[in-house]
Parts: C-alpha cells; structure tokens; sequence
C-alpha cells in the first residue's frame, strides 16, 4: 500500500458522487420498500449534497477566475475552466430532472415525460461534450453514461405514463444492449489479463495492471446486469422480492468505483479555485500529512522465512565474505627461485 500514490492519484469528486449514490441508493430501497416513512425530499438528501457541492465548487472557481486574470496563463487553465462549465450545466440539468422527481414521488402531480424531459436534453448535450472531451484528453465518464441512454429514458418516461404497456424487459431493451457490449468487453479483457499472466517475459507492473482492470469491470458489469434481471422481474410483479433485496448487488458495483476514485485520472483543478490537486492543497495547508504520504506498507508471504532471519543470514554471509577476503589479502604468493648458470 503505498500512500504516495493513493494521494497523487486520488479523484475526490468521484469519490464524493459515488458515496452519495450509494447512500441515496439505500434510501430509495427503504422507503419503497415502506420500512422508512421519510418524505422524498429528505431521502433526496444526498444528492442535494452532492449538487451543492457541485454547485459550490464552481461559483467559488468562478470567482477566483475572474478576480485573477494571471491564473488563467497557467498551464491548461483555459481548459479546465471550460470543461468546469461544461459539467456545471449537466449538474444544473441533472438537478433540475432530481428536482421533478422528487416532487413527483411525493405529489404524482406531473407527467413522467416531462419530468425526463431534462434528462434527455442532458442526453443530446452530452453527445457533443462527449466529441469536445475527446479532443481535449479529458475524463467524460457522466456525458458518456447520458449520451448512450438516451433511448432508455424515453422509453422509461413512456413506460411510466402508460403510453405504451411493453414488459419491463422490453422497455430495459437498450441496457440490454449496453450490458452485452460491455460483457464482451469483460471477456476480452479477462482473456488478456489471462494471457498476459502466462507471458513471463511481460513486465510485472503491466500484469497487475491487467489483472485489476479485468477485476474491477467484472465486479463493476455482473453485479449491475443481476440487479436489472431482478428489477425488471419486480415491476413485472413476478417476484415479490424487496427493493432492498435488489439493490443489495449494486453495492459490489459501488465499492469497485469508490475503490477506482483513488487511481484515476485527476479532477478539475478549477473547483473551489484551488488551481491544484485536491490532495496537494491539503499537503500544502497541513505539512505533518506529507510524513503520511511518503509511507508506504507491505505485507510479506507467510510461507517466506522472516526479515529478521533473512537479515541475520545477509549479515553472516556478509561477515564471511569479509573473513574470507581479509584472509585471502593477507596470504602472499611465494613463487619458486630458480638460478640460472651460463657458460662463460
């Protein structure tokens, strides 16, 4: 376990949004489920967290932006400071469609067409974020997800309101689709992990590197196609199984993303106008982490000899060695004398 990395590589806001998800996911299940008597605006609770900091995090870049004119000629700033732009809009749409359905759940007074009407909007924006992210190297993983369910949420919305009366799994039709190219993608790269571990010439870091990746999209797929079965066979009434029995998959799914936020790419650097790593402002702010961030922990093979044996026998060997070459100094080579007569 090595610090240093887990602190340079730490992604916070995914750390943040993947927290609350799962929290506000537990939430929903139990007020289903009628285990909890809440009103939906507070089982909402963690997304409203999670957009007001959002929301937060950028008015404060803003400002810092503008007061200071000299922080826009460092680096990539004109950059970033678009890409914050770009993802504030999506979250203000996105809190906009939460909104709506929140109220929805609680008053059933709005259509659910217009109550995804936000959403697809989302959708049809994020395709050309998802084009603008590309070509500037950036993280899309938010307009990604928007853009390619675009069809589901139609569907869901036509679902809801009756329009048309196909099964749940009809209606899931394009998750199927998304599932199966991503199972694909999770067979390949298991296969490729495996042959990469029989390869002994490959360099070690790039195995484990396989490795966790084929791990961490199969803990991230399977659970995820197991809960749209079961949800699909509860809206159908097929099953009487709670929404808290449900879900329960998907948090092997968010432990494997919580998990992930300390090993991608970096965040914003444009958020609350720290104009730095996360991490790194905290080092800067408290220099008694920076002893924490430069440790790092191994935990040694049971079934190999202790440090304290294998040191003690470096230092005998070593010891021998020493005796062994002061010995071999201090011997001298006597050669044979040999007298040589020659005639007068």
């Amino acid at each position: 376990m090595n610090f240093h990395s887990m602190f340079r590589d730490f992604n916070p806001g995914k750390f943040i949004v993947w927290v609350c998800v799962a929290v506000f996911t537990a939430l929903l299940a139990l007020r289903l489920d009628n285990e909890i008597d809440w009103s939906y605006w507070v089982v909402f609770s963690p997304i409203w967290v999670w957009k007001g900091l959002v929301i937060l995090g950028a008015l404060i870049g803003n400002i810092v932006w503008c007061k200071n004119p000299h922080y826009r000629l460092e680096g990539q700033s004109y950059i970033q400071y678009r890409a914050l732009l770009i993802s504030l809009g999506l979250h203000l749409f996105l809190l906009m469609f939460e909104v709506l359905v929140a109220d929805n759940l609680e008053n059933e007074r709005h259509a659910w067409v217009s109550v995804f009407a936000p959403l697809v909007l989302i959708s049809m924006v994020s395709i050309a974020a998802c084009i603008w992210a590309v070509k500037h190297d950036r993280s899309f993983e938010l307009e990604l997800f928007c853009s390619v369910n675009l069809l589901q949420f139609i569907f869901i919305a036509l679902r809801l309101d009756r329009h048309i009366i196909w099964p749940w799994e009809v209606v899931f039709v394009p998750a199927w689709i998304l599932l199966c190219v991503s199972i694909v993608a999770v067979l390949y790269s298991i296969i490729f992990a495996g042959l990469l571990m029989r390869m002994p010439d490959v360099n070690p870091d790039r195995r484990r590197t396989s490795m966790n990746s084929a791990i961490g999209y199969t803990c991230l797929v399977a659970p995820l196609l197991i809960f749209l079965i079961m949800l699909a066979s509860k809206l159908n009434g097929t099953t009487s199984a709670s929404y808290t029995l449900i879900v329960s998959p998907l948090y092997i799914s968010f432990v494997t993303l919580i998990m992930m936020s300390f090993a991608t790419k970096r965040a914003n650097q444009w958020w609350f106008g720290l104009r730095k790593d996360l991490c790194q402002f905290l080092l800067g702010v408290c220099p008694l982490l920076q002893e924490y961030a430069n440790i790092s922990y191994s935990f040694p093979n049971p079934s190999s000899p202790p440090r304290d044996f294998l040191d003690a026998g470096r230092v005998v060997t070593s010891e021998k060695k020493d005796i062994i070459g002061a010995s071999r100094k201090d011997q001298k080579v006597v050669a044979p004398s040999y007298s040589l007569e020659v005639p007068d």
